[in-house]
């Protein structure tokens, strides 16, 4: 007769080689859903013209930019951003006309693209739009540059 061999051993292995697959498949899981679709960022921004100036810091989440700044108008102005995915436009808004005026100036732009927005463009107008009497483009990895990129 043939004896069997002891099977308690044999499942004894097989069940911790088992849980220790099932831990290491569950550790990376873990760090792949910690993982960002992109990471976020900041910049301040500092768009001066004369008197008037807008600074602040815009901010970068996965599918939105978060502007807050100080907007002080003097004479009239506006201020102006547009959120960026390389050179395409996501999202643009502005405030309303202000004359002799300071305050906050806040805006939230939707980048509902697969990494969300690069840049943006921050810029000062009089009344008229079309004239930009100055600008910086902001970065998502941390600094502006005065003018547009």
């Amino acid at each position: 007769m043939v004896g069997l061999k002891d099977t308690s051993k044999v499942k004894s292995r097989t069940r911790k080689a088992g849980l220790a697959v099932t831990a290491a498949a569950s550790a990376v899981g873990m760090v792949f859903a910690a993982t960002p679709a992109a990471a976020a960022g900041s910049a301040n921004f500092s768009v001066v013209y004369t008197a008037s100036y807008y600074q602040g810091t815009a901010t970068w989440s996965n599918r939105s930019v978060g502007v807050v700044g100080s907007f002080k108008a003097s004479n009239c102005r506006r201020v102006y951003v547009k959120a960026f995915a390389g050179s395409t436009t996501l999202d643009f808004q502005s405030s309303s006309t202000w004359c002799n005026r300071t305050g906050p100036a806040n805006f939230t732009l939707d980048a509902n693209v697969v990494g969300g927005s690069d840049n943006i463009w921050v810029y000062m107008t009089t009344e008229d739009p079309d004239n930009v009497l100055a600008a910086q483009t902001c970065y998502r990895v941390g600094y502006c540059v005065n003018g547009r990129e």
